[in-house]
């Protein structure tokens, strides 16, 4: 072999050490996701690229982190992506590409919800509105005009996560991706035509060739190899359609939307937390906080009737970017609970024991001599007094204690040991504002935005979602 000859093979040898460092895999079983040959207990939040500004980003996702959050979950908006056939947008709050290298810079993983109809109480569920001026398209159905705009922007998207190396499979962040979104309801309403649509989207998204995982959330029918998921404020009942998926929860609803007129929700964290430690206690796997971080509707993109512009959702991370307690601490302690118990949890066999007409323990114990129990407290009122392995433990009512060890109790999720904080608008150091009318001058329209007609409109077929306004002059 000559010197030259010598310089290529050390040069193919590096490069293939390199990707076998740099280059993950994902894969899964009836326990959990695994991640480079590890089977993970994952806990995600979403957080919205274009809800909040470009600044706040990076601030946002290490507040994830120190939260104790694993990866970051968003949805791709299509229509502000491609606002018209072909055109698209990338820029600014819609910089896609960036929000996810700022989290692989953090070190934590993402979850791509591709769509693209996303809902998210954003308008028209992400589907642009040229779409329905395409002759034959109806809306995530099996019409051939639909599915082929459809799988163009999700290539689109997916050849951009790829050409910058962004799958794990190339050493990226993204470890999952989602096709559709809640489709069960709409599948059913369309029958044999929503099942042959769901069976193509599930084909086509796998048929990309990611390297990652896809799910779909609240679809029972998800054929293989993609994960049918569950949504919703508690999903302890929630089980795969098969015994080899892993159980996981893609929304966990950590508040709710506001309209105008109604009241702001609030969910307590107690609540928030017993409802995920009842997930993991039965094998749950992943979790996603839906909203970790839940924005600002800016411009014209809250969707639906009413929905006011703040994207609050009573989430760990308020809309202004301020953490919100005691919901962020509080979680975050309890996410480490759950992380000691995690070598147990994937790896266990799980014994459940009645200690009470309300209470029990979920027991995970591995060949390994590892074992965490969680003891839980399903009454609403009353506190009890259980024995567990000769030890006596106080579970406030509508609670979970965690024991990493089987041992020693190291959070409860009904013990609250962080203080309210609440945000004060001070009044700010500037001149008095003072409020001003004014009379819209609609003389100069121009003659061509004119129409004449003896009927009333329906204002999206007129302005094509350019504005909120249609003016209306009797004669």
């Amino acid at each position: 072999m000559t010197a030259k000859d010598w310089v290529l093979l050390r040069l193919v040898l590096i490069m293939v050490a390199f990707q076998h460092i740099h280059c993950g895999s994902v894969s899964y079983d009836g326990k959990s996701l695994i991640i480079n040959g590890q089977r993970r207990i994952l806990v995600s939040g979403s957080i919205h690229y274009p809800r909040s500004t470009p600044e706040m980003w990076e601030d946002l996702i290490q507040k994830a982190k120190d939260g104790g959050l694993d990866a970051i979950d968003t949805y791709v908006f299509w229509n502000i992506h491609e606002p018209t056939p072909g055109n698209y947008d990338f820029e600014g709050r819609n910089d896609l590409v960036r929000f996810i290298k700022l989290i692989q810079n953090a070190g934590m993983f993402v979850h791509l919800r591709i769509g693209p109809f996303i809902c998210g109480e954003w308008k028209f569920g992400g589907i642009p509105v040229w779409l329905k001026y395409v002759s034959g398209s109806t809306f995530r159905s099996n019409s051939e005009p639909f599915k082929r705009a459809m799988q163009g922007f999700v290539q689109k998207i997916v050849q951009m996560m790829k050409d910058e190396n962004l799958f794990q499979s190339q050493g990226g962040p993204i470890i999952l991706s989602q096709i559709e979104n809640e489709y069960g309801l709409a599948s059913k309403a369309y029958g044999a035509a929503g099942h042959d649509y769901m069976t193509w989207a599930a084909t086509m998204a796998v048929n990309l060739n990611t390297g990652v995982p896809w799910v779909m959330c609240k679809e029972d029918d998800a054929p293989d190899p993609v994960i049918n998921t569950c949504n919703g404020f508690y999903c302890d009942y929630f089980t795969p359609n098969k015994p080899y998926k892993p159980i996981m929860w893609t929304e966990a609803w950590t508040g709710w939307f506001e309209e105008f007129g109604s009241a702001i929700h609030h969910r307590p964290v107690e609540d928030l937390a017993f409802a995920v430690a009842r997930f993991i206690q039965k094998g749950g796997s992943f979790v996603n906080y839906y909203m970790y971080h839940g924005g600002t509707n800016f411009g014209r993109t809250a969707g639906g009737p009413f929905l006011t512009t703040s994207y609050d959702y009573d989430a760990p991370i308020d809309e202004y970017g301020l953490t919100r307690q005691p919901k962020y601490d509080h979680l975050k302690e309890f996410h480490k609970a759950v992380k000691l118990s995690e070598i147990a949890l994937v790896n266990g066999n799980q014994t459940v024991i009645r200690l009470g007409s309300y209470q029990e323990a979920h027991i995970f114990s591995s060949t390994s001599g590892g074992c965490a129990a969680f003891l839980s407290n399903f009454h609403l009122n009353s506190s009890a007094t259980v024995t567990f392995n000769n030890m006596h433990y106080q579970l406030p009512p509508w609670s979970a204690s965690i024991l990493p060890d089987c041992k020693n109790a190291v959070f409860n999720t009904a013990m609250v040991g962080v203080k309210t904080s609440e945000v004060q608008m001070l009044p700010a150091d500037m001149p008095t504002l003072s409020w001003d009318t004014f009379t819209e001058d609609i003389s100069n329209l121009d003659t061509d935005s004119k129409l004449t007609v003896n009927r009333l409109l329906e204002q999206l077929d007129v302005t094509r979602d350019s504005s909120d306004y249609l003016w209306y002059i009797t004669r």
